[in-house]
């Protein structure tokens, strides 16, 4: 246990200065941690600080006139004396900083060996407030339900999500019954016949909706499932091809409400550097070198044509080819299509665009939408239009406005659907309430892996993963080690955002240190890295409400999708290391060719891995449409 005491001495002061000090309510042994104090500096006296220290080592406060040392020795105590004489005290935990580490493990392995995700998350939940309310399980459990869960419920951004989830899940059930997506697969039958072009068209999909990943993963998902399946495309080969044109592409595209958000932390940490330049520059030079999200694009299109696979995707794909089972026998797919697989009476002519115009009501009001909630009382002066557009994404709220454009589309269709006298109005809202009650394990899923994110904050385990990760970054490896730290953080954690706001302060202020300037192939490859490190670990892991909500779109079992992607995601995180930032870093003076040059080697190790190491498939003998597939 730790014991901190902290005395501060002082000369008095010529005036009142009101001190107050705050700490983290768990501290890790030996981990660097935030102290929050307010009241000993006379350059900020009224804003709180956050001050780094180390066990057993001393941090210096300066008050305005003298100075003090806070050092920690090891009890569960902080005493400390105020400018009026009187003595405080706060309670503090300590923990070793390896449990921190144990939340997330513990649901990542157990819902690779169970294939259960409620129970793996919810353990992983529970352990964590276990430990922060000094090892009481029974204090643990029930401070998992009210204290974790509830609150995450009771989020705001978290409840818009959940009602767009709801919202959207309805509409697809309109859509199917009223016969619009049985249109789409009949339309797309004509142009892309075989498993191939079946695989390509999803992945284009995916490259258009780039503007939000959420949007990406609902959208693509649920509009190509109906084609995929009479294509015999496995639901974990469309999830594959679902995640890797969400977060990727979102990571990437030209504005997304992925890009805004970090060159928001790097622009502050700019103007924190005294660094005088744009940030959407530099993310826009830093796009030819975010080698893992480029290389995740372009391997789903080569595995696509390639029709070879390896792994546990060669048996889900060798599965459907001979057998049409889009699913393994026992899968627990996160969205249930059962009570929609025959909801479309025969008597309902198959109109495409009973689907289409919805589905692109969602798509334009979302941007609309995004627009809307990102528009300031006004712009500043003499601002140009990319500027403009930048404000406005900068201060967007993508899931309010994915909320409002699934109930404008829903409503749009429920009217098309009465217009054309396809359905009752009876049978459209009880078509709606069947696609929302789809969703309700996904809902479940969404809501405990947000909870588990949560406590993954509280217990700071992003903080262990840094500490024990930083010393190793040296000059020529720092492009590779930072991709290796957030993949490793944004894998353990489920989060991107997360990832990015811990790693751009810390290793943009190291990267400027050691290149000289922001100007340089160097840098832009470290904040490429970091981004596509953050990519990586929201792609595929089992806890990211990204790869969750590509499972659900495509109708898929989450444990199988992460089984049979994380391989795929493997050996093109490790062909970007190895042939991408590896290299980069270690070639002196690198440029825009040496960058050409290293993808041209990256997309023929890629090749030649697909041509030897992956098995070729059986051909399908017919496809639903009665073709022979190629």
């Amino acid at each position: 246990m730790l014991f901190v005491s902290i005395i501060f001495l002082f000369f008095a002061p010529t005036h009142s200065i009101a001190q107050s000090i705050e700490l983290p309510p768990i501290i890790l042994s030996s981990v660097p941690f935030e102290l929050h104090w307010t009241g000993f500096s006379d350059a900020t006296p009224e804003t709180p600080t956050m001050v780094y220290g180390f066990a057993g080592a001393p941090i210096m406060l300066t008050t305005p006139e003298g100075s003090s040392d806070v050092i920690i020795k090891g009890k569960t105590t902080l005493e400390f004396s105020r400018l009026d004489g009187s003595i405080q005290s706060q309670d503090v935990a300590s923990i070793p900083g390896w449990l921190s580490i144990l939340p997330p493990l513990i649901a990542i392995i157990l819902a690779l060996l169970t294939k259960e995700m409620l129970i793996s998350l919810f353990a992983g939940i529970w352990v964590g407030v276990t430990i922060m309310l000094k090892y009481n399980p029974i204090d643990g459990f029930l401070k998992s339900l009210d204290g974790y869960i509830v609150h995450t419920i009771a989020d705001s951004g978290h409840a818009t999500i959940l009602l767009f989830t709801f919202g959207f899940g309805g509409l697809i059930g309109i859509i199917q019954k009223n016969g619009g997506l049985a249109g789409i697969v009949s339309i797309a039958a004509r142009f892309a016949k075989t498993r191939v072009r079946g695989q390509v068209a999803t992945s284009a999909m995916g490259l258009f909706i780039f503007f939000d990943d959420y949007a990406n993963s609902l959208l693509v998902g649920n509009t190509m499932r109906p084609f995929t399946d009479k294509l015999r495309v496995s639901r974990e080969k469309l999830s594959y091809i679902v995640d890797s044109t969400a977060a990727p592409v979102a990571s990437v595209g030209l504005i997304s409400t992925w890009i805004v958000f970090a060159m928001s932390l790097l622009d502050g940490q700019l103007q924190i550097l005294g660094i005088h330049t744009n940030a959407y520059l530099i993310f826009l030079l830093s796009i030819p070198f975010s080698y893992y999200a480029i290389l995740a694009i372009i391997f789903v299109f080569m595995n696509a044509v390639s029709q070879r696979e390896y792994g546990p995707m060669y048996n889900a794909e060798h599965r459907v080819i001979t057998t049409g089972a889009v699913l393994r026998p026992d899968a627990k797919p996160l969205s249930d299509d059962s009570l929609l697989r025959n909801a479309i009476p025969d008597d309902i002519p198959h109109r495409w665009y009973n689907a289409v115009v919805p589905v692109l009501t969602v798509i334009v009001m979302t941007m609309v939408g995004m627009v809307i909630t990102g528009m300031p009382a006004a712009f500043p002066e003499d601002t140009s239009f990319l500027q403009k557009i930048l404000i406005i994404m900068d201060g967007t709220n993508s899931s309010q406005a994915l909320l409002w454009a699934a109930y404008i589309a829903t409503v749009l269709a429920i009217i098309m659907a009465l217009g054309q006298k396809l359905l009752t109005l009876k049978a459209a809202l009880e078509s709606w309430f069947e696609g929302a009650r789809t969703m309700f394990l996904a809902v479940i899923i969404l809501i405990l892996a947000w909870s588990l994110g949560a406590v993954c904050t509280d217990i700071h385990t992003a903080d262990f993963i840094v500490h024990y990760t930083r010393d190793w970054i040296s000059p020529g490896l720092l492009p590779a080690l930072t991709f290796l730290i957030a993949a490793l953080i944004s894998f353990a954690t489920g989060t991107s955002y997360g990832t990015m706001s811990i790693l751009i302060p810390l290793i943009v202020p190291l990267s400027i240190q050691l290149s000289g300037d922001v100007h340089n192939v160097m840098f832009w490859a470290t904040f490429s890295a970091i981004i596509s490190g953050a990519t990586f670990g929201d792609h595929c892991s089992p806890i990211s409400d990204t790869t969750i909500l590509s499972s659900l779109a495509s109708g898929a079992d989450n444990v199988d999708h992460v089984q049979t992607q994380l391989p795929y995601a493997l050996t093109v995180g490790g062909v970007a290391v190895l042939f991408g930032f590896l290299p980069l870093g270690l070639i002196s003076n690198p440029g825009y060719i040496t960058g050409i040059f290293l993808y041209a080697l990256s997309i023929g190790t890629l090749y030649l891995i697909l041509r030897f190491y992956g098995k070729p498939l059986p051909k399908v003998p017919v496809t639903a449409a009665g073709d022979e597939s190629a």
